[in-house]
């Protein structure tokens, strides 16, 4: 999903995970409604910022522990199923060996593959992803960019990724839609789209790049 700030990324986002209303339309994810979906752990999102005070004493163990909580009992202990998903999400992102190091004493881009850790061990089937290459370095992007496509090649996760910048999303994806206040530009595969992108450059002026 690409659009420039305030074309309604984050927010259809949001209405996926119910925590807006749609004011027209029903949203399904896999054939399920908003509240269902969530109570079955099939969606796991990545917001754009985590509100997390980094000050405060939690690990890298345990921000992708969370992950886990939707499928632990009230008391949250847990299970070696859930060690397993932990370890196995760290080393997707290539993280295992920073495990005990707070939060807080990571890089930028080493917390973007925390969050994003936390919600792999959630074992969704779909993922949401808002925004995960800004304010990271070229080396940092292309990292995400191949555990993304990973994902979505070996695990068959369904990852839905939003940017401001085309060129960043179009590398990893096999269908993009164009958004622009709130409404449908143009969605197409990445090929058509860069054809195209004389056209859908009229919608957002000079500073829309698509490649």
């Amino acid at each position: 999903l690409v659009g420039m700030n305030g074309a309604g990324k984050s927010t259809f986002f949001k209405a996926l995970m119910g925590f807006v209303r749609p004011s027209t339309g029903k949203i399904r994810l896999n054939g399920l409604r908003v509240n269902q979906a969530q109570k079955d752990q099939t969606v796991a999102y990545v917001p754009q910022n985590e509100g997390i005070d980094y000050a405060f004493p939690v690990s890298v163990w345990d921000v992708v522990m969370m992950g886990r909580y939707g499928a632990m009992n009230i008391f949250r202990i847990p299970r070696e199923s859930d060690r397993r998903a932990v370890v196995h999400a760290l080393e997707r992102v290539d993280l295992l060996d920073l495990r005990g190091r707070p939060i807080g004493s990571l890089s930028g881009g080493q917390r973007k593959r925390a969050f994003l850790a936390r919600a792999i061990a959630q074992r969704a089937s779909v993922l949401l992803l808002d925004e995960p290459f800004a304010a990271l370095d070229v080396m940092t992007i292309k990292m995400l960019q191949e555990i993304i496509v990973n994902l979505q090649v070996e695990e068959k996760i369904t990852c839905l990724v939003t940017d401001h910048q085309a060129k960043s999303i179009l590398k990893i994806t096999d269908s993009a839609m164009i958004l622009n206040n709130g409404k449908i530009v143009a969605q197409d595969s990445p090929s058509n789209l860069i054809k195209d992108s004389g056209a859908i450059k009229s919608y957002f002026g000079d500073n829309f790049k698509i490649n």
